[in-house]
This record gives structure tokens, C-alpha cells and sequence, in this order.
């Protein structure tokens, strides 16, 4: 019997008051002795409906829900059958005892009703774990040669899903999947190429060699084709250049032969995976260009958006690489599909020339309003890179961002404006007034509390140094009149930083912060009293640590040192030193403002502060008992450095935490082989000075095969800077080998032998001794330290060509903060001064002022203030 089509409203009815109780109850219709077809597939139905709708139901219940299903197995109905094997894979993951069922499933996949064998499959292998595999081993295998596509095709794509749950036994099948991969069937052809990548895919070699191999040959199906397009990309993705040239050009043949193809989706994946290559040129990705153009004319909308949206990305990189495609591009402007239309846009936006931008400008105005904040946010992230190449048209995005702010539109729009504009304040000096009045406005009726936040703290950090500050403080103190107590709370802050910076503004403001004195919150009334009390102090230093600077040290450092203070009655003779606090990890200077901002609106808001990275590493070392009498730490290198190239058999990184005498090494290392067991692991290091002195190393317990484990070095500092600041470590690693079953993991003997493994050497440079002080007063600071505590050095930098390269290296050498945006370079400029700012592992602040000129090389001349002797000293020489 089958069931009869229904029409909408009968099969709304079905699912209409759905209570668990009650579907549970009714499952009792499973057991009666005829079987109602109908009744049980709505029954069916609902209980998987209830599943999928996220409706807990405990195991007691769906243990004895799922017995009554099986019953149902006595049916003969195709659907109530195919129906129970859907139920059979949903309840299988709530109900114990499932592999009552097995012999059931296992009768249906080797039986002769084809309808049946695909279903009983894949439910079948959802209830099987690795200590079952065994049992129908041999029928998957069958099955996944068969001649039924639908049959193969389940075996197939339920072999991946065990092998993505563990059972490794499903990479014995390799033979059956290669023969499988001949079908003529292109579903089956593509599921038999996925099950072959996944059982190889943590081989890198087997994979360039199924690539290669099936690129020589050629698969029938679109679907297989597009996949090993997908693979070769990865793989050409993951070769270090020049590495396997053989291979690579293979490869590379193969993804240019696929724009060839005469199917639609094949040649798509191929150009989209040549155009997203990373260290392509615009030679190398305009063929698939020339492919992508001659989809943008396709009758066929999927087709055009999915050119379009790729020519999209590769505008970003290579603009003048799709120039060739502006025409196209222009003519689907007045596409009937907004999303396309808006694509076209953006690219041309990206692709344009200078005197296109304002007819561009009009034309996404007239349909802004039409499009979803999705493609709203992709049209501003265009305007944000046309800022940066066109700065002349700072005037007309601005008046364009600006009307867009004031339109409806989500949360994640506005951002975006505002992500937008805050960039152009920190790249344009000339448009940065314009773009603060534009987000003046905006606060005026402002709903989203954290953006009213970013914006404010914008204001204070730029308006207070425009040439008309008394502008923004009355747009500031409506806020504090108007707004909610997290806004008042910023509003209040940038205040103060007005009257730090303008003496001539100082009385005013601290007129105003007097009358935030008796505000009904407590954090706008301490936040004002605070300020107050400096501002009325008036001393530079005061004004510098306290209003103009930010905060130095990790919130989340912070709030674990001032926990672990108040917990601990013996330390409450000594008062809180903010030096036992780790410091914060600097972002990059293009991004401070925003990030600063966003930071404030957390805190502000009261929502939860999100550890770093930093913050990360030193709860880890903090839990461990040999680094506890080591201090806080410093400073974490930024990213891990790999010690062994990415083929070998071990992997092993390494990240530096810096202490204030110390630096532990972080070894992060991993096995790659499958028939060995490392126990006893260590990094033997050799340093290079004598400033460096191993103290103590702790191994990793043991590496099996693909999770890695930790194993730390802890090496000493001499006390003098000079001595111990810069060095090179050669470093081996050194362990116990046990081989072991490649399946089970299990050693074959328990005694193994020692071996070791030849690593790169690790560097020690000054930068790793200095963090990052974003300081918003650097020329405060300066006259502070006066000249008495000054040294200089010239150099001259004959390697560098441009002062734009000059900068950037003398930033990472020192590995200190640029302050005052002096590491944005004016055009045509032959002479610059860059100001950094840094604080030693000793908690002493360093400054340096470089000036440098171009003529032969760059001429530099190195100023550096400190109040220790020997560090100026230091930091002055190290350059030569």
C-alpha cells in the first residue's frame, strides 16, 4: 500500500500539536497485529520531526520507542520501510541496544530488493561501531562494486562517514573504491574519488600521486572532476614554490586542460581555483580571467553570479587583472538579480578607473535600498579599498558612507560604515574632519550602544588633536545627557582626553566632568571623579599614564592577578604592583583605533572580555609547577616557528615566552608516523653565548600517531641586557622509539631505543625582549625622559631602497609600537622621522625617534630615551 499525495493543508495538520508525550504514546500502534501503513508513516514522521527540532528525548523512552519500530520490519510497504530506515539512523544515536537491528539491516542490504539495499545501508553503518566493522566487512566491500549506482553509491559515501568517525579498518577498501572509480555512473564515480581522498588525505605524498594519476586519466563525471580540481588546488596550495616542480606543472597542466572542459561547473571550478591561488600574478590567473568573462554572459544566473562573485575576490588582489572584464561587468549593472548587480558594482568599484567613481557612486544609490545588508556589507568593503587606492576621492565615498549610515539597515552594516570611515581617519589626514562629522552625526541617533562606544572613542582620540576641537565636545556631551550609562561611561573618557591634550578646552571640560560627579551610575560617577581629580592636578606625567595612554597590561592577566591578590591573605601588606600583570598583545597599528574601540565597548557594555592568545599561553605556563617562581610573563611570540620542513616524519614548532630572567621554549610536536611511538620526548638546546643558560627541561610523556604533544625548555638570562639579548640555538630533538601496531596503536615491546632528530636552529633577537607601548602622548613622554637620558647613533642602511622598506624593518628589529601613525609615509616624501615606543622585559620603557633620508640606501639616525643607561646603549648599537 502507498500513501496518497496531500495536499498543504492536510499535511500541515500532520505535524500541527506536537507534544513528545503524545507521539511517543502513539508509537504504541507498531505493535498491533495488522499493520496500519499510513497511520505508522505519520507516526514515523512526527518522531522524526520531534528529533530534528531539537527535542530532548531521554534514553529510557527512545529505547522503547525504538523497539516498537522494529516491528515494523515485518512490512512490506516500500515507503513505510524506507520511512523506518530514516527513523532506524535518527534514533540509533538516542536509544541503546540499536544492534538488535543488525541482522534485520544486513538481510535487506544483501537481498534482492534494490529499493531496500541503499536505505538498509546507510543505516546500517550509522549503528555500527569499529567492534561490528568486522561482521560486514566483507558485504560493504560487495557493495561497493555493485552494479546498482544507488547501492554503490550509500556504501560509498557510509565508508566515508566511518572513516570520519575513527574506523580505520575502511582503509583496507582502497581496491573496491579504485574499481568503483571506473563506473560509468558520474555519482558513484565522484563518491568512490571522495572515499579515496579521505583515506589518504594525512599522506601528502599519496594524495600528489592520486591527483597526478587520475589527471592523466579522464573521468566521465563533472562531479568527480570538479572535486580532484578542488584536491589538485589544495595540494598546489600546500607546495612550498620550487619544491616538487614535476608535480607542480602537472598539476598546473591539468587545472589549465579543465578550462577546456566542455562542461559549465567543471570549467567554473577550474578558473576559480587558478584565480585563488596564492602566489599567482596577474599572467598566470588571466586565462581563467578569459573563462570567467565568458561565463559573466551566461543565460543561466547561477552561472553569472558565481563569475561574478570570483572575479569579486580576485579584484581584491589583482585588480588591473579584470580590467578586461569592466565592459561585461558595466552591462550587468541593470541585471534583474540585485545580488549579481551589486557584485558587478563592487568589482567595477575594485577594477575602475578614478573618473568612473561618482557616475559608479549614483548608480549603487538608486538600488541600495532594494538589496540585503548581506551585499550591502560586500558594497562598503569595495568602498573601503577604493579609499585606499583613491584618495582624492575621499570627499564622495564619505558623503556616500555618510547617507548610508543615516538609512535603515542591521548592526552588521553599520559596522561596516563605520569600520570604514575609523580607517579612513587613520589613512587621510585631510579627510579626517569630514569623517568625524559624518559619525557626529550618526551618534546623534545612534541604536547600537557598542558602535555609539567605538565612535566616542574615536572622537577623543582624534578630535582633541584636530584643529577644532570645541566641534566634537558638544556632540560628546549629549551623549552624557542623553545616552545610557555605557555610552556616558565613554563619552566621559574622551572627554578627559580633550582637556589633557588642549590646555586652552581644560577649564571647560573640567567644568563638564564636575557635573558628572553625582550621575546615577557608579562607573560614570568613579570614571569622572577619576578624571577630574588628574585634570585638576595638571601634570604632564599624571596626564600621560593616566588619560592619554591606554591600558598596557591584559584584562584578563589583570583580572587573575587582582583575584589571586585579594584570595591571598598574605599579600595584602604589600601594595598590587601592576608590573605582576603580563602585558597586552598590540595589534597592528592600522588597526589600533577600531580594536581599542571595540575593546572599550566590551568592557563597557559589561559583556565578556575574550582572552588572547597571550592570555592563553600564560594560564598554560601558569599551571605548571616548574615555571611558577618564574614570574608573569612577559611577552609570546607572535606566531610559531617551524623547525622541520612539512614532509618529514616529525613535526615540531616552536613559540618563545619571555619572562623577566627566562625564556621557556614551547615545543609543539607531532608524529606523523603511524608504526611508531615517541616516549621521553625532549629539545636538547645548544646556545650560542654565554648570556643563555639551560636550566631545566620537561618532556612530553608520549607522540602517537597525529596528536601532538608539548615538551618545554627553560633558559636562564644573564642580567646584563647586553649579554643576554640576541643569540642562536642549535637544537635536537631527542626521544625514546617503540614501534607499534599502524591499526591499534598498541607497542610491540615495551623496551624501545634512543634516538634523536637534527632540528633548524632558533633565533633569539632583540625584538622578543621588547612588547609593544601604545602610547597616546609619545611626545609627552619624550620631553619627560629628557635629553640628559638620551643616545645617538647614525647608520647607514645600504640595503634598502625605499623608505617605506626602512620603516617596516626597523619596526620588526626593534619590535616596538609606531607611534603617532609615523609608519605611514607621505608620497614623494625623501625624509621621514618614525617614533617608537617599548617596554623591556624589565618593565623599563624605551623610546626611540629615527629619522631617516633617502639618497644611496637610507641614512639613519637613531635617538633612544631611557631611563637605564645600559638598555639606550643597547637598543642604540644593536643596529650596526
Amino acid at each position: 500500500m502507498s500513501l496518497k499525495k496531500r495536499d498543504e493543508d492536510g499535511g500541515s495538520l500532520l505535524c500541527m500539536d506536537l507534544e513528545k508525550s503524545r507521539v511517543l504514546q502513539e508509537a504504541r500502534a507498531f505493535h498491533a497485529t495488522t499493520t496500519d501503513i499510513t497511520k505508522c508513516c505519520q507516526i514515523l514522521t512526527r518522531i522524526l520531526l520531534l528529533i530534528n527540532q531539537g527535542e530532548s528525548i531521554a534514553t529510557k523512552e527512545a529505547t522503547e520507542t525504538f523497539f516498537a519500530m522494529t516491528k515494523l520490519f515485518q512490512s512490506k510497504d516500500v515507503t513505510l520501510r524506507r520511512m523506518l530506515y530514516l527513523a532506524i539512523k535518527d534514533m540509533a544515536k538516542l536509544s541503546e541496544d540499536v544492534i538488535i537491528v543488525t541482522s534485520s539491516l544486513t538481510k535487506d542490504m544483501t537481498g534482492r530488493e534494490d529499493v531496500y539495499r541503499g536505505a538498509a545501508i546507510r543505516a546500517l553503518c550509522r549503528i555500527t561501531d569499529g567492534t561490528m566493522l568486522h561482521s560486514i566487512e566483507r558485504y560493504m566491500k560487495q557493495a561497493i562494486v555493485d552494479r546498482n549506482p544507488s547501492v554503490a553509491s550509500a556504501a560509498l559515501v557510509s565508508s566515508v562517514h566511518l572513516l570520519q568517525s575513527g574506523n580505520d579498518l575502511v582503509k583496507r577498501w582502497v581496491n573496491e573504491a579504485q574499481e568503483a572509480v571506473s563506473s560509468d555512473n558520474p555519482m558513484v564515480q565522484y563518491h568512490a574519488l571522495s572515499l579515496l581522498y579521505h583515506i589518504r588525505k594525512h599522506d601528502r605524498l599519496a594524495i600528489s600521486k592520486l591527483v597526478a594519476k587520475y589527471a592523466r586519466s579522464s573521468l566521465r563525471s563533472p562531479y568527480a572532476l570538479c572535486l580532484l580540481i578542488r584536491i589538485a588546488a589544495k595540494v598546489l596550495q600546500e607546495f612550498e614554490p620550487g619544491s616538487e616542480p614535476g608535480t607542480e606543472r602537472l598539476l598546473h597542466d591539468f587545472l589549465e586542460t579543465c578550462l577546456k572542459h566542455r562542461n559549465e561547473m567543471v570549467l567554473y571550478e577550474a578558473a576559480r581555483a587558478l584565480a585563488s591561488m596564492p602566489n599567482a600574478d596577474a599572467r598566470d590567473i588571466a586565462p581563467s580571467v578569459s573563462v570567467l568573462q565568458l561565463l559573466l554572459t551566461s543565460p543561466k544566473p547561477t552561472l553569472r553570479f558565481a563569475a561574478v562573485k570570483t572575479l569579486n575576490r580576485v579584484a581584491m588582489q589583482h585588480p588591473v587583472a579584470v580590467t578586461t572584464c569592466n565592459l561585461d561587468l558595466e552591462n550587468m549593472i541593470t541585471d534583474s538579480n540585485r545580488s549579481i548587480a551589486t557584485l558587478a558594482i563592487t568589482t567595477l568599484l575594485k577594477t575602475g578607473r578614478e573618473g568612473n567613481i561618482d557616475r559608479l557612486m549614483k548608480q549603487i544609490s538608486s538600488f541600495m535600498g532594494e538589496i540585503t545588508d548581506e551585499f550591502k556589507v560586500v558594497v562598503v568593503e569595495a568602498i573601503r579599498s577604493l579609499c585606499a587606492r583613491f584618495p582624492r576621492k575621499h570627499d564622495t565615498m564619505l558623503r556616500f558612507l555618510g547617507t548610508a549610515l543615516r538609512d535603515e539597515g542591521g548592526v552588521e552594516f553599520k559596522r561596516a560604515i563605520v569600520d570604514t570611515i575609523i580607517s579612513v581617519v587613520q589613512e587621510s589626514s585631510d579627510a579626517k574632519e569630514t569623517a568625524l562629522s559624518h559619525l557626529c552625526e550618526y551618534i546623534e541617533d545612534c541604536e547600537h550602544t557598542d558602535l555609539a562606544i567605538r565612535i566616542l572613542h574615536l572622537l577623543g582620540e582624534e578630535g582633541a588633536r584636530s584643529s577644532k576641537p570645541n566641534v566634537y565636545i558638544r556632540f560628546i556631551y549629549n551623549r552624557i545627557i542623553l545616552e545610557n550609562a555605557s555610552i556616558r561611561a565613554a563619552a566621559v573618557s574622551a572627554l578627559a582626553k580633550f582637556g589633557a591634550v588642549n590646555e586652552s578646552q581644560l577649564a571647560s571640560i573640567i567644568v563638564l566632568l564636575e557635573r558628572c560627579l553625582l550621575d546615577g551610575d557608579d562607573e560614570v560617577r568613579d570614571r569622572a571623579t577619576f578624571y577630574y581629580r588628574i585634570l585638576k592636578e595638571q601634570q604632564k606625567s599624571l596626564l600621560t599614564n593616566f588619560v592619554l595612554n591606554r591600558l598596557s597590561v591584559s584584562v584578563v592577566g589583570l583580572e587573575r592577578a587582582l583575584l589571586q591578590y585579594v584570595q591571598d591573605d598574605g599579600q595584602h601588606s604589600v601594595p598590587f604592583d601592576l608590573r605582576s600583570v603580563p602585558l597586552a598583545a598590540t595589534e597592528e597599528p592600522s588597526k589600533t583605533v577600531a580594536t581599542s574601540g571595540a575593546s572599550t565597548s566590551s568592557t563597557a557594555a559589561g559583556g565578556a572580555t575574550t582572552a588572547s592568545r597571550q592570555d592563553v599561553y600564560a594560564e598554560q605556563l601558569a599551571a605548571i609547577p616548574e615555571f611558577a617562581s618564574l614570574g608573569p610573563l612577559f611577552k609570546s611570540s607572535p606566531k610559531a616557528v617551524d623547525l622541520t620542513e612539512s614532509e618529514t616524519e616529525y613535526a615540531v614548532r616552536c613559540v618563545k615566552h619571555v619572562f623577566k630572567n627566562h625564556v621557556v621554549f614551547q615545543f609543539d610536536c607531532t608524529n606523523t608516523l603511524n608504526d611508531q611511538i615517541l616516549e621521553n620526548v625532549t629539545v636538547q638546546m645548544e646556545p650560542g653565548d654565554e648570556g643563555f643558560v639551560v636550566e631545566q627541561t620537561i618532556p612530553a610523556a608520549k607522540l602517537v600517531f597525529n596528536k601532538p604533544g608539548t615538551t618545554y625548555t627553560c633558559v636562564a638570562l644573564d642580567a646584563d641586557p647586553s649579554e643576554s639579548t640576541a643569540t642562536s640555538f642549535s637544537c635536537t630533538l631527542k626521544y625514546v622509539v617503540k614501534d607499534c601496531d599502524p591499526n591499534t596503536q598498541e607497542p610491540d615491546d615495551d623496551e624501545g631505543y634512543e634516538d634523536e632528530y637534527v632540528l633548524e636552529d632558533i633565533d633569539v633577537a632583540l625584538c622578543d625582549s621588547f612588547a609593544p607601548l601604545a602610547t597616546g602622548n609619545f611626545i609627552g613622554m619624550w620631553d619627560e625622559l629628557s635629553e640628559e637620558n638620551e643616545v645617538e647613533e647614525t647608520y647607514a642602511l645600504s640595503s634598502m631602497k625605499t623608505l617605506e622598506a626602512a620603516v617596516d624593518q626597523v619596526t620588526s628589529f626593534m619590535g616596538m609600537h609606531p607611534c603617532e601613525r609615523s609608519h605611514k609615509i607621505p608620497e614623494n616624501r625623501s625624509s621621514h622621522t618614525l617614533l617608537l615606543a617599548g617596554v623591556f622585559r624589565s618593565h623599563t620603557n624605551v623610546l626611540v625617534r629615527a629619522r631617516l633620508a633617502l639618497s644611496d640606501g637610507v641614512t639613519l639616525r637613531i635617538a633612544v630615551r631611557s631611563e637605564d643607561e645600559e638598555l639606550r646603549q643597547l637598543v642604540a648599537s644593536s643596529v650596526g
